[in-house]
């Protein structure tokens, strides 16, 4: 009976991936870059906006400016770039490295910033500077 039900079971289509990092939608015009799905982004992460910029803009060392929906960079830059900074942040700001799930928090003790996870209650250290 076990062999014939797991027969008629269907199959698994799912990648069992729930979470999946939004790619940056944007343009360049002149010596700018436009990003427009940045909020979408900051949303999915589940981290304020202004705090995944400021990631972005000392990693690319380049300034850049929020109007409205859109994020403006003040240089030009392929998405592969901005994508890669922003992979980057989920790895260190939002993933947590005991079971992999994006769950987290992050919270200030005493100076110290540290990532919390709600799902397995996993505590440490964020080492990297925002």
């Amino acid at each position: 009976m076990l062999a014939k039900a797991r027969n008629e079971l269907p199959e698994d289509s799912s990648k069992g991936e729930r979470f999946e990092v939004p790619k940056v939608k944007g343009h360049v015009q002149g010596n700018k870059t436009i990003i427009s799905n940045f909020p979408q982004i900051a949303t999915t992460l589940g981290r304020k906006l202004e705090l995944i910029l400021k990631y972005i803009e000392k990693q690319l060392a380049t300034k850049s400016r929020i109007e409205g929906n859109f994020v403006i960079f003040n240089t030009k830059l392929s998405a592969a770039k901005i994508n890669a900074r922003v992979q980057q942040f989920t790895d260190s700001f939002v993933i947590c490295k005991e079971c992999g799930k994006p769950d987290t928090k992050i919270k200030k003790d005493t100076g110290i910033y540290y990532l919390r996870c709600q799902a397995c209650g996993a505590k440490y250290t964020i080492k990297a500077k925002i």
